[in-house]
């Protein structure tokens, strides 16, 4: 997924993948239904994305397995495939469940260290730990709070010339003295670069007339979205104790929560009267609404 912000409708056009998975996370997860690709290019108009961008957006997601057409007569559905379906899931549990706070550390620290010979997948691996929440402590080891699913990561970059599991340990471990888990957060993670973010999201959204530029409050439901999922999937989700007085995420979640209500009827209302679905061949057919 891309990973880039934006403040306006030029920069909301520039990550139409983004805002897709949003809209597909808030209204088609779990409801069985394929949506018709002229009522996608509707919602997104509104975003300030091209119809252009929306079909190549489309087209892209479907042959990389996210999306899967389906045709109604002269009319193109898309679908969510399984492997979008854990995709969207992974988001929905990070926002409704896991949330941008650690309260409920239980002390314990996942460390994995490597020796890759090859340099691609060193980088790959490299890449999923950060994405998983991992800091760099020292050369070679990487940490993160809690249990984290390690062998998931490691089964993804498997290759039929290289075990990658061989090159690789894991292990499970609380912080002993003279070592506090304090310093740890310290030395392993970018704490500034993360508060400057949920800071960033502040600026944005707790104003008296967030996103200004959006069409309405359906453009600003996926716009909020967008940007929160983006924010929290980017927050190794340090312990709450160990983090500086008046962490900005306590304040940013609270914004995102008080907007996601204040946005879902109006903006369900409108997408019950864009959207147009219709049954999933793979899956059930409910009526569109919102989370």
């Amino acid at each position: 997924m891309t990973r880039t912000e934006g403040n306006d409708s030029r920069q909301a056009a520039a990550r139409p993948q983004s805002l897709l998975l949003s809209f597909l996370g808030v209204y088609v997860l779990g409801r069985g239904v394929a949506v018709y690709s002229g009522s996608l290019i509707e919602v997104f108009a509104r975003l300030g994305v091209s119809e252009e961008a929306v079909r190549s957006t489309l087209a892209r997601m479907a042959k990389r397995g996210l999306l899967a057409r389906h045709r109604r007569g002269r009319k193109t559905y898309f679908g969510l495939t399984e492997r979008a379906e854990e995709v969207l899931e992974d988001g929905r549990r990070r926002v409704w469940e896991t949330g941008a706070v650690n309260r409920a550390w239980d002390g314990t620290w996942t460390l994995v260290g490597f020796s890759l010979p090859d340099s691609s997948t060193r980088h790959d691996l490299r890449s999923q730990l950060i994405w998983a929440g991992f800091g760099l402590l020292q050369s070679g080891l990487w940490i993160a709070p809690g249990t984290k699913d390690v062998h998931g990561i490691l089964a993804s970059l498997e290759a039929s010339d290289l075990r990658v599991s061989d090159h690789v340990t894991v292990l499970q471990a609380r912080a002993l003295g003279p070592t506090e888990s304090a310093d740890i957060v310290r030395k392993a993670f970018a704490i500034d670069e993360i508060a400057g973010r949920y800071r960033a999201f502040l600026d944005r959204w707790d104003t008296a007339h967030p996103a200004p530029e959006a069409a309405d409050d359906l453009a600003r439901q996926l716009l909020l979205h967008t940007d929160w999922l983006q924010l929290i999937r980017q927050d190794p989700h340090l312990p709450a104790e160990h983090l500086p007085p008046g962490w900005p995420a306590i304040r940013a979640e609270q914004v995102f929560h008080r907007l996601a209500r204040v946005y879902e009827p109006p903006a369900a209302k409108l997408a019950s009267e864009i959207v147009e679905t219709s049954d999933d061949p793979e899956r059930g057919r409910t009526t569109v609404s919102s989370h």
